[in-house]
């Protein structure tokens, strides 16, 4: 997910891309519905076992939600955030009926079928992305269409711990770390005005919206997202203590 980036800034900085759980070498998780809040703490278990005492946290859709719990639950470990194509208030309920329906459907096949597999990649890529990168495009769709059936079910709760997540848009304001809030200008999961809405109750907080980008614009947009990264994290980490 993050390989341009990770390729970027690791001649900089320690960079740690964990798996969230059911993908890549992560164990699964209970088939049932898992919270936002238990990811956080999943992720804070980690950042322990590693010995970490000051991080930045870049985190995109799911991984902004969670890194926004683990920045209000353990201030004095975040140094910054930089939020990605994310929204930590309430489901829209038109899209949490949709979600949950999908989720439904992949959990039912036991897989994700090659149309849900279309209807994914066009909630998740600009339309521009789907025009000029073909190549992409089926990757990313083989990509799903591939998800080892063993992993479904782990996978399918998550989604139901993302969907039904509790708002806490009320909390933005206790963030006190430089926050970096960035979209795709054509992110249809995660539309720019939640993002605004982010950015308007976090103190500080810039928002930067990136063209001819959906919802994973860091791979849709690697170059100017990498820029984006590389400029803010020196700036936000210039006056933390080594």
């Amino acid at each position: 997910m993050w390989a341009p980036q990770l390729e970027a800034l690791s001649a900089s900085y320690r960079c740690i891309a964990p798996d969230l759980a059911g993908h890549g070498r992560s164990d699964p998780p209970p088939a049932s519905a898992c919270s936002i809040e238990v990811m956080a703490e999943d992720h804070w278990a980690v950042v322990s076992a590693l010995g970490l005492e000051r991080l930045a946290i870049v985190g995109l859709s799911v991984g902004g939600m969670w890194g926004v719990h683990l920045a209000l639950n353990h201030p004095e470990a975040v140094a910054a955030l930089a939020l990605f194509d994310t929204f930590v208030g309430p489901e829209p309920e038109e899209n949490r009926l949709r979600y949950f329906g999908m989720l439904d459907i992949v959990e039912k096949a036991g897989a994700m079928p090659a149309p849900m597999a279309d209807v994914t990649a066009s909630l998740m890529l600009s339309p521009v992305t789907i025009q000029q990168s073909p190549e992409f495009v089926g990757r990313f769709k083989a990509a799903l269409a591939s998800t080892p059936p063993e992993r479904v079910p782990g996978i399918v709760g998550i989604g139901r711990g993302i969907f039904g997540r509790r708002s806490i848009l009320d909390r933005l304001g206790e963030i006190q770390v430089p926050t970096l809030v960035v979209v795709g200008a054509d992110d249809v999961a995660r539309p720019p005005h939640e993002a605004q809405q982010m950015a308007e109750a976090i103190p500080g907080a810039r928002l930067e919206v990136i063209p001819c980008a959906g919802h994973i614009c860091n791979l849709e947009q690697p170059e100017q997202v990498t820029e984006l990264l590389r400029v803010f994290l020196s700036e936000a980490l210039s006056n933390q203590p080594a």
